[in-house]
């Protein structure tokens, strides 16, 4: 599988294990100080042929996944989800297997931050999505099915507005993940 946007990851074992599965090129963060350097070269990977941000799904991941989107607009973003992508004593990107990273990278969200939605958190405590006991099992429920990465429920409801839900295609949503038929 070729990839045509540049792979923005966090290392050069995520670059290897990338790149023995698939023709793509990376650009490597180096941890979680981004340099503006760094953050130039991703600007201009955005330019000329679109970034995909691939970062582990651990704080240090989600840190370097939110500088880079806060700076550079437009950015697709690749999810694995942390029970795929972890050992005994760590968790990311390299430890995935290519199914599953196959099916993040054919899962890309671009994030709009100018959605303008009615959504707002009484809609996540009216699904229960945050306030319960369950709620932490239930928000994973709704970003697994929609490949976002598993989110507390400040992190859900910025994901969902900047991916422009509406309380209407919550509602649809939740219908979907929660009612069987």
């Amino acid at each position: 599988m070729k990839i045509k946007e540049i792979l923005v990851v966090e290392g050069k074992n995520d670059t290897n294990v990338l790149q023995s599965y698939f023709e793509c090129e990376t650009i490597e963060t180096h941890g979680t100080h981004l340099s503006e350097r760094t953050l130039a070269l991703i600007k201009q990977a955005q330019e000329t042929r679109g970034v995909i941000i691939f970062t582990d799904p651990d704080y240090p991941g989600t840190m370097i996944r939110n500088k880079i989107n806060e700076n550079i607009k437009g950015c697709k973003n690749a999810f694995i989800d942390k029970e795929k992508s972890k050992t005994s004593k760590k968790v990311g990107v390299e430890h995935a297997n290519k199914k599953d990273l196959e099916e993040a990278l054919m899962n890309c969200v671009t994030f709009d931050e100018t959605s303008v939605t009615d959504l707002s958190m009484s809609d996540l405590y009216e699904y229960n999505l945050t306030g319960n006991d369950d709620s932490k099992e239930r928000r994973k429920r709704i970003t697994d099915y929609m490949k976002i990465g598993e989110s507390n429920a400040k992190t859900l409801l910025k994901r969902l507005i900047m991916l422009g839900y509406t309380k209407k295609t919550l509602d649809e949503l939740i219908e979907r993940v929660f009612v069987t038929k």
